[in-house]
């Protein structure tokens, strides 16, 4: 197991480097130069091995000018601030006055501005800040293998160096919502409350049902890497990059369709694809105690859980489960997992979601959101009743 995970971790540091499409190519035109000496068979052989050779090196050329043209049309909006041998982007914007700064965190692995139109919104009213976490964005990869508790860290340690101050508010969705508890539990003085949003609770990877997609995801992400590395970019990526010399149309400044064309680089998928390791049992098994927040461990914070009433969205999980009963208590163990966040704060309260939202939500009703964190800023601003 731990030379698989030495191995798998080797790979997506080298996978992460754009550039190394190119060092792959040069393995078959190694072999291919070897052959071309011997007889017919192996001219033949070689040959082959060359024509793998020019193809990969090709495509390895086409994603790095694809790169590059990405990073001329998008750099960085925020600050590049170095973690310890590597950099993170951070995002800051508005004035903080007396009330905590508000950072917001998405989920899966996606860049800080995967939550832009939240930001938008919210930078008028409050500091608002968005961080990219190392890979994801236009921050650097970092070491492997990434892990939940090595992100807490490594969040607190750009907010620091980026120049902000606490005390914040901590803001989370679905996978973002472990980090930011993580991150909560692990310097409590420089929290003055959190916001969950619709939370990945580690019992559900630990004890729940079997989740084909979550189990192949680490898969995925890297053979996606592979595409990516050598040049088989979606086709709207390509047409988005044919307009990066400032002809494209107002769309291609969409913040989502941003994100997408700076996520093509293929740090974004290896870090995650190391990162979702962690949402299996055996990963959990492995990082739990580094990775979860456990009952009271955030003492007196305010917390609060923000999740919809019901599972909107959720039918490609139930739908795999034929039998009627089964898919009940699926249901019902999703439903109720994620109230265990509520534990770990004696101040932790419920809020649901508008009806008819579901995990989305963050994007669906972003003002909803908004608002709801304004109400948590509202309560530990100065003048606010302590806790007893």
């Amino acid at each position: 197991m731990r030379s698989g995970t030495r191995a798998a971790d080797a790979m997506h540091r080298l996978l992460g480097r754009d550039w190394a499409g190119l060092a792959v190519a040069l393995l078959p035109a190694a072999a291919g130069a070897r052959c071309v000496t011997g007889g017919t068979g192996r001219r033949i052989l070689g040959a082959g091995l060359w024509a793998v050779a020019l193809a990969l090196g090709l495509g390895s050329s086409r994603h790095l000018t694809h790169v590059g043209r990405i990073r001329v049309r998008y750099p960085p909006p925020g600050r590049m601030v170095d973690v310890g041998g590597y950099r993170m982007h951070v995002l800051a914007e508005g004035h903080a006055g007396p009330r905590p700064t508000v950072v917001w965190m998405p989920g899966g692995h996606a860049g800080g501005y995967a939550m832009y139109p939240l930001h938008a919104l919210a930078r008028n009213q409050m500091r608002s800040v968005l961080v990219d976490r190392p890979g994801s964005g236009w921050s650097d990869p970092g070491p492997f293998p990434r892990t939940t508790a090595a992100e807490a860290v490594e969040l607190l340690t750009a907010l620091d160096r980026a120049g902000e101050k606490g005390p914040y508010v901590f803001v989370g969705h679905s996978f973002g919502g472990l980090l930011m508890a993580n991150a909560a539990r692990r310097r409590p003085d420089l929290v003055a409350g959190l916001v969950l949003l619709d939370p990945t609770p580690p019992d559900a990877v630990a004890f729940g049902p079997a989740l084909p997609a979550l189990r192949r995801a680490p898969r995925d992400l890297t053979v996606l890497a592979l595409r990516h590395l050598f040049g088989l970019h979606p086709l709207a990526a390509k047409k988005k990059a044919h307009t990066a010399d400032g002809t494209a149309d107002g769309t291609a400044d969409d913040p989502a369709q941003v994100l997408a064309m700076i996520e093509l680089r293929t740090k974004a998928s290896c870090a995650a694809a190391s990162i979702l390791r962690e949402l299996s049992p055996d990963g959990i098994t492995k990082d739990g105690w580094q990775t979860a927040v456990h009952d009271g461990e955030l003492g007196s914070l305010p917390l609060l859980l923000v999740a919809p009433r019901d599972l909107t969205g959720g039918g490609d999980i139930f739908d795999a489960v034929d039998d009627p009963e089964e898919s009940a208590r699926v249901r019902h163990f999703f439903l109720t997992v994620r109230e265990r966040f509520l534990a770990a704060s004696s101040r932790g309260e419920r809020v649901y979601t508008p009806e008819g939202t579901g995990h989305d939500f963050p994007d669906r009703v972003p003002e909803f959101v908004v608002q709801v964190v304004d109400s948590l800023l509202e309560r530990c601003g100065p003048g606010a009743p302590k806790p007893v």
